[in-house]
């Protein structure tokens, strides 16, 4: 039986706790994240001949590195590479939670969009336009309610499909401004050449340039010692380029 590893990703509220314990049900257990004070949720579900370890991230606005849950958070998907990072949305406040899930489009191109609270929706009257978002987003987008069970077989069947390879999702390329846009084109070529392909080069260049201590701290401890020294000066490239 193959076994795939999928985090869960959210604003807080959105009903991300919800499709967890609905999806995992007894089969779970909670502790800390290693060195932190964060509570980490994991659990194991079956689908299809299919085991899934399913990671609990802690509820999030962003993944800007201003607290310790948005680190977990951030380090998880970019270190740990889960197979698949579901990004839970809630329906009726669409707007607000898309900003995270762009964010985690930078990430990892493995992500299921997963649109919460849809009968909460279509009791208020708002219409979700599931192609279109999939269309503009480039990954599989779900709704569901979590809990009342709807959708959840679409949502799985999109989970695995991306888990075993049998789908390549081409996320949204972001476009900045001119700016930007060269002195990423700059930043890049020395990233990918001190840290490989092994992470988004372009999302590592966006937080250097935002002058994103965190990450930089969190890839140094990743780093072995004759890769860390170069890192360094990824980093003071980095801060440069900012001015």
């Amino acid at each position: 039986m193959s076994q795939y590893t999928v985090a869960l990703a959210g604003n807080p509220n959105t009903g991300k706790s919800t499709l967890f314990n609905t999806l995992t049900g007894l089969r779970q257990h909670t502790g800390n994240w290693a060195g932190k004070t964060v509570m980490m949720a994991e659990g194991e579900f079956s689908y299809d001949d299919t085991t899934f370890r399913m990671i609990d991230l802690p509820g999030t606005y962003s993944l800007y590195s201003n607290s310790t849950d948005e680190e977990v958070a951030r380090d998880y998907i970019i270190f740990e590479k889960p197979d698949v990072t579901i990004v839970v949305l809630d329906a009726t406040s669409l707007e607000r939670n898309l900003n995270l899930a762009l964010q985690v489009l930078e990430m990892t191109n493995r992500v299921v969009v997963c649109i919460n609270l849809i009968d909460e929706a279509k009791r208020l009257g708002v219409r979700i336009d599931l192609q279109k978002i999939e269309q503009r987003l480039g990954v599989p987008t779900v709704a569901i309610s979590a809990r009342n069970r709807i959708g959840i077989d679409k949502l799985l069947k999109q989970v695995k499909l991306i888990a075993s390879g049998q789908i390549n999702p081409r996320p949204i390329h972001i476009q900045y401004s001119d700016d930007i846009e060269r002195k990423l084109a700059e930043l890049e070529p020395s990233i990918r050449e001190n840290l490989g392909s092994q992470y988004p080069t372009r999302w590592i260049a966006l937080r250097l340039l935002d002058g994103d201590e965190s990450l930089l701290s969190s890839l140094k401890k990743r780093m072995t010692e004759e890769t860390s020294s170069p890192m360094k000066e990824v980093a003071s490239y980095g801060r440069t380029a900012c001015h």
